[in-house]
């Protein structure tokens, strides 16, 4: 049974407490939930993380900018071709201090996706992003990234206007930014799109999100020819934050409510907060050089981790 069969259940469980009056049973059936949260709802396969980072009940980017920052302000466009909806970032306080948001943003509603073209940035997106955090720099700003996007868009304008260097000069931009950069996978995080503003000196995922090279669909299509395999492909693909966070990708994972955070949102806010509160900390005495080069010496350790696994299966996978 796939976690969004066992969410049904969880819910007609609590429809049937709604219409009961009696002390005892409504006693018995809280009973009944809790012991199915703590049982079924926590036994999560890959592809039950997956669904979850593309609840649709899912906190978006703007839900936690609301719940988490204040006085947040918007700032639009590139100054060069456009505003991309994909992409949201602008300025606000945390606890006190300005920081610099950048941020992809998905829809609630069918109306809010195409609006955000669901959260698939164009180049003008990822120029707009280089754009805030080089300001950013320049007012010794700590630049928060959230990151949640099946990848970048593959469409012939987008690629006419440069989606590869703009994603390319995003990867190579920010391994020289001189300001903390605090990185929250919140749902998906697919491909170069998510990558192109996860250069960051630490990148943490919520419990329940994926980080991946492509998306489930497109592994099973690619190995098996049937996209149809994308349960099977998401259990190999080692996509969720545990995962990464035995390969030594992300730096830590931020637990979700028991079902996801949709759950419970406002629990899930707070998880962000204190952990963006604890990573900001860390950075307030390090010098711009060291901060800098503990994001490159990040992503080069990264890399060699990954080309070592390689070059060793190499001998055995025949």
């Amino acid at each position: 049974m796939d976690i969004l069969k066992k969410e049904k259940k969880l819910i007609k469980l609590e429809e049937e407490l709604i219409e009961l009056d009696d002390e005892k049973k409504i006693e018995s059936i809280k009973s009944k939930i809790e012991d199915y949260k703590h049982g079924m709802m926590q036994d999560l396969s890959a592809w039950d993380r997956v669904m979850l980072a593309r609840h649709m009940k899912r906190p978006t980017s703007k839900d936690v900018i609301n719940a988490v920052f204040d006085d947040f302000i918007e700032l639009h466009g590139d100054r060069n071709f456009g505003d991309d909806k994909a992409i949201i970032g602008g300025i606000a306080y945390f606890n006190g201090q300005p920081v610099t948001i950048i941020a992809q943003q998905k829809g609630k509603t069918t109306e809010e996706n195409i609006e955000s073209n669901f959260a698939m940035p164009h180049p003008e997106g990822y120029r707009k992003a280089l754009r805030l955090m080089k300001q950013a720099e320049k007012f010794n700003r700590p630049i928060i990234t959230l990151i949640d996007t099946p990848g970048a868009f593959p469409g012939i304008g987008a690629e006419a206007r440069g989606q590869g260097e703009a994603i390319a000069r995003n990867l190579f931009e920010m391994s020289a930014i001189e300001v903390p950069i605090i990185s929250i996978v919140i749902g998906e995080g697919g491909s170069g799109g998510a990558l192109a503003i996860g250069v960051a000196n630490e990148v943490h995922m919520l419990e329940n999100a994926i980080y991946s090279i492509l998306s489930p669909e497109g592994y099973a299509s690619i190995l098996w020819k049937d996209a149809k395999k994308a349960k099977n492909a998401a259990e190999v693909m080692k996509l969720t934050s545990y995962d990464l966070l035995d390969f030594g990708v992300i730096e830590g994972i931020i637990k979700e409510p028991i079902g996801g955070a949709h759950h419970n949102p406002t629990q899930t806010y707070e998880a962000i907060g204190k952990r963006l509160q604890q990573s900001i900390e860390s950075y307030y005495n390090r010098s711009s050089y060291e901060i800098k080069t503990a994001r490159y010496t990040k992503f080069r350790k990264i890399g060699f981790f990954q080309r070592f696994n390689y070059d060793n299966l190499k001998g055995v996978v025949k």
